[in-house]
This record gives C-alpha cells, sequence and structure tokens, in this order.
C-alpha cells in the first residue's frame, strides 16, 4: 500500500511542490556555502613560521636558501622549519638570504 495519491492529477500536482521544494532546498544551500566562504575569508590567516628553507628544483630538491618565516623573498618552494632545523642548515653551508638575514637573527655568522 503506498502513501501516495493513486490519480495522475495529484501525482503531477506532488510532482511540482516537489521540485519547488527541492529548488528552495538548493538556493539556501547556496546562501549558507557563500556565507560559509565569506567567515572563512574573514578569518585571519594563520601567522608564518619563524623559519623557511627553500629548496631548488629537480630530483633531491636539495635547501638552497635560509629564510626568516616572514621574508618577502620566499618562493613556492619553501618549507616551514623550526630553529634549530634553520641553524643546522646554516651550518652546513646553506646560503641566508641576504634580505632577512637569518644568520644574524640565529647567531649563525661566518
Amino acid at each position: 500500500m503506498s502513501d501516495l495519491p493513486p490519480d495522475l492529477p495529484r501525482l503531477r500536482t506532488l510532482e511540482t511542490w516537489l521540485g519547488l521544494s527541492l529548488d528552495r532546498v538548493r538556493q539556501q544551500i547556496t546562501v549558507a556555502e557563500q556565507q560559509a566562504a565569506a567567515e572563512a575569508a574573514r578569518r585571519e590567516p594563520p601567522p608564518p613560521p619563524d623559519w623557511l628553507i627553500e629548496h631548488g628544483i629537480g630530483v633531491g630538491r636539495s635547501p638552497v636558501r635560509v629564510h626568516i618565516g616572514s621574508c618577502w623573498d620566499t618562493r613556492s618552494r619553501c618549507q616551514p622549519a623550526d630553529r634549530d632545523v634553520a641553524r643546522r642548515a646554516l651550518a652546513d653551508g646553506v646560503e641566508a638570504c641576504t634580505h632577512c638575514r637569518p644568520d644574524t637573527v640565529l647567531g649563525v655568522l661566518d
């Protein structure tokens, strides 16, 4: 036994009502997604890491420069690092950025 009406006119009416209801739900989902996106955009970005290790291009991608996390001269090939890793990289001969001078801040000078 079905809980739906047996005749075609009422089934068509129900179909129309369900379609309109589905459209309203989809519109409300769109509004909720836009609000969530706007809220996410208003949040402050996370703070930069304290230190960055810039890696070269290609296989192996060895470290090529050390930066302070807020340095303006970083590239997309940078990985966050802690103080010890940055100091070790500088001690191992990885170049210090000439703009932000992490070697000076870390006390690792030639």
